[in-house]
């Protein structure tokens, strides 16, 4: 009989991101220990579909441990990048975002053209009614 035997990493310090990097194609990740991850953007489909000022709207949870890009509602952990993890959502919960996304934008088109978002300007000054005079007797 032949066993193989499974060795198990130990890290000296856990992963930290101090800064990262996004474009149309990759996320590049850098790390307090001076490492620098690059990965295909692809690997994480909500990325993809953010817009840039989505994209540049992240913060480090824990002592950066993770990303979190809370109008994406992606995170993506450090050690998964490390060991060359892509997203692990599901086909039909990212389709399900997707879909949600999209009707999300089109109301808000929609609310624009109507004026629903826009200031109304033909309000007329409200008038306050007024208060008898007091006076003493």
């Amino acid at each position: 009989m032949h066993f193989s035997s499974m060795t198990t990493l130990v890290l000296e310090a856990e992963p930290a991101v101090v800064d990262l990097t996004i474009s149309n194609k990759e996320l590049a990740v850098d790390l307090a220990d001076g490492r620098r991850i690059v990965v295909p953007l692809e690997w994480y489909p909500r990325l993809v579909h953010g817009t840039p000022q989505e994209r540049k709207n992240w913060q480090l949870l824990g002592n950066g441990y993770a990303i979190e890009w809370p109008d994406l509602d992606e995170h993506i952990g450090i050690e998964g990048l490390l060991a060359g993890r892509r997203s692990g959502e599901s086909k039909k919960s990212f389709d399900r975002w997707l879909a949600a996304r999209k009707a999300k934008a089109t109301s808000s088109r929609r609310g624009v053209l109507k004026g629903e978002n826009a200031p109304n300007t033909r309000m007329k000054p409200t008038r306050l009614p007024r208060r008898p005079s007091q006076r003493s007797g």
